[in-house]
């Protein structure tokens, strides 16, 4: 005699009152369904959950930011020392290791590497439609070319003629054709950008431009600082994105395409025609809160420090992450954990004491009149008392049973 499998809705009716986290409850639902499994094993089952739930669950009293702290610190003493790496996407240079944890808990305001991932939008069934962003290679590379910095050297041959006290630019048609740029626009910009003191002539049926000072006392001098500033020009694109490499993880018709970049600019990419806002993403945390909020900010530390220490080869409990991200967002901000961020903030004189600049905090402190209620860990360790934590937080009081004789 067989069981009757449960339904889905039977499942999600016993499984949604139990208390258990929502991604849990989900993984249940899911796998009972997936294994047409009877009420007799959905019970066994959830029995074996909260169990394991519970057994997993910090007890009270623990020391749960020392944990994270040992736990995070341990592995990151075994990182390898190396600066850079190319990680993944060739000729894409990016911080990795000790120097780019260190980069996520200190909430540095610029990567020493700032880098995107870019999607692009992919919201058609058929991936073979040609305006399908993700799947067609030349709207993919378009754009690149919007986001891409270009400047002038990547479309002409800029000559300095000392003779005659002019800059030439030979513009390349083939190099402007695959950019989408046109004689106009190029000379659209140069006039915006450059300033009252230059003349700037054309030849377009050569695809020529001349720059000439205008009415200068030293015109060799101004000469090359114009020089300095037509190269400095950004022509198309976004003026910190110096590179885009756009990759497929495979040959298979079903990757799509993904754009990585030497630079970085949410706000800008994510108002490009094209690109997927939901599934673009940064290293720069500090971008990611500006444009996404707080919330955004702590996924992005979390994810940031998971997938550092997991290129590692290290595996650390993602909880111990979490709460490490908790604490540098809790404010409302993006905070670093250190004597400008969270360690420097701490109610404790003992405890600000301890971590840097000893001597400036206990002489505030003494001038303040400040007084430490020794609630933490460091303070009491300082004083040498037992610490409030695990059974130094426990007071134990017993009533002695009275004797026969003092009962009379």
């Amino acid at each position: 005699m067989t069981t009757k499998a449960l339904t889905e809705s039977q499942i999600t009716k016993k499984v949604e009152p139990l208390n258990l986290p929502k991604n849990i409850k989900r993984t249940i639902v899911e796998d009972a369904i997936a294994f047409n499994v009877t009420a007799k094993q959905l019970d066994e089952a959830i029995e074996r959950v909260i169990t394991g739930y519970s057994f997993s669950r910090v007890e009270p009293c623990d020391a749960a930011g020392v944990v994270a702290a040992q736990s995070i610190g341990e592995p990151g003493t075994q990182m390898t020392m190396r600066t850079f790496h190319y990680a993944g996407v060739a000729e894409i240079n990016v911080t990795l290791g000790l120097p780019r944890l260190i980069e996520i808990v200190d909430a540095r305001k610029i990567p020493s590497t700032p880098t995107m991932t870019i999607y692009l939008e992919n919201e058609r069934e058929d991936k073979s439609d040609i305006s399908n962003y993700a799947f067609n290679k030349e709207l993919a590379q378009k754009v690149a070319w919007n986001i891409e910095a270009t400047t002038i050297d990547h479309i002409a041959d800029v000559t300095v003629d000392i003779s005659y006290v002019r800059i030439i630019v030979d513009l390349k048609k083939r190099q402007m054709g695959r950019r989408d740029i046109t004689f106009d626009d190029v000379l659209t910009k140069l006039h915006e950008k450059m300033d009252s003191k230059c003349r700037i002539s054309d030849a377009p049926e050569i695809n020529q431009i001349v720059i000439e000072p205008a009415g200068s006392d030293s015109p060799y001098r101004d000469l090359f600082q114009m020089d300095k500033k037509l190269r400095d020009i950004t022509l198309k694109g976004i003026d910190s994105i110096k590179r885009v490499v756009m990759r497929k993880e495979s040959n298979s018709p079903d990757d799509e395409y993904i754009l990585y970049t030497e630079g970085s600019a949410l706000e800008q990419v994510i108002q490009v025609e094209g690109v997927d806002m939901a599934r673009t993403t940064t290293n720069n945390i500090n971008e990611i809160f500006e444009v996404f909020g707080i919330e955004a900010a702590r996924n992005a530390i979390i994810s940031e420090a998971t997938n550092t220490l997991n290129e590692q080869g290290l595996e650390v409990d993602i909880r111990h992450i979490m709460l490490v991200a908790d604490l540098m967002t809790s404010d409302g901000e993006v905070k670093q954990i250190g004597r400008h961020g969270i360690s420097g903030e701490k109610a404790s004189v003992f405890a600000r004491a301890a971590f840097e600049v000893t001597v400036n905090h206990i002489l505030d402190a003494g001038l303040r009149g400040s007084v430490d209620s020794l609630q933490g860990v460091t303070e009491n360790v300082i004083v040498g008392q037992p610490i409030k934590m695990g059974t130094g937080d426990v007071r134990l009081i017993a009533k002695p049973q009275l004797l026969e004789s003092d009962k009379n």
